[in-house]
């Protein structure tokens, strides 16, 4: 039998705790998020629709939805976004909203946003936006469709 000093055990079964615990909190497989489980690579959700532009958030102030991390310029940002988050993340978690009408998960750019009818969109870049808002409302038709298709499955099993 293995002799621990006293506390040395507790020590080990909350270590082993807090990893299976960290082990589960990666982001869902619906959201885009970096390897830190960061969504919208830091930017503010609810800047795009208050300051209608993008603004980079801090760990200041900081909640998660989907097991994503999402970062705020203000407590303000942070608190409405924890009372609907639903009402602030981007569509798609956060992949390319032209992407997804290829039936793809690509990355965004933070820059290349757009709301339509109280709902945030990303796109890939910006040449690839150009593209995207000349026909918007098809594109987020047929990318609604094909949402619930590709949802779950890995970015790069697509």
């Amino acid at each position: 039998m293995i002799q621990f000093k006293s506390g040395t055990l507790k020590t080990l079964v909350a270590v082993a705790a807090m990893s299976a615990a960290f082990g589960t909190l990666a982001a869902d497989i619906d959201v885009n998020a970096n390897q830190n489980d960061l969504a919208i690579q830091g930017y503010d959700p609810v800047a795009y629709f208050t300051d209608s532009r993008p603004v980079k958030g801090s760990a200041e102030f900081s909640a998660t939805h989907k097991n994503a991390i999402y970062h705020f310029a203000s407590a303000e940002h942070r608190d409405r976004f924890r009372a609907d988050p639903n009402a602030y993340a981007p569509q798609y978690g956060g992949y390319c909203a032209f992407g997804v009408t290829m039936e793809k998960k690509f990355d965004t750019d933070p820059a290349a946003w757009k709301i339509v009818d109280g709902k945030l969109y990303l796109n890939l870049n910006k040449d690839v936006q150009t593209r995207w808002l000349t026909d918007v409302p098809g594109y987020i038709s047929s990318a609604n469709d094909l949402w619930p298709e590709i949802r779950g499955v890995e970015a790069d099993k697509l």
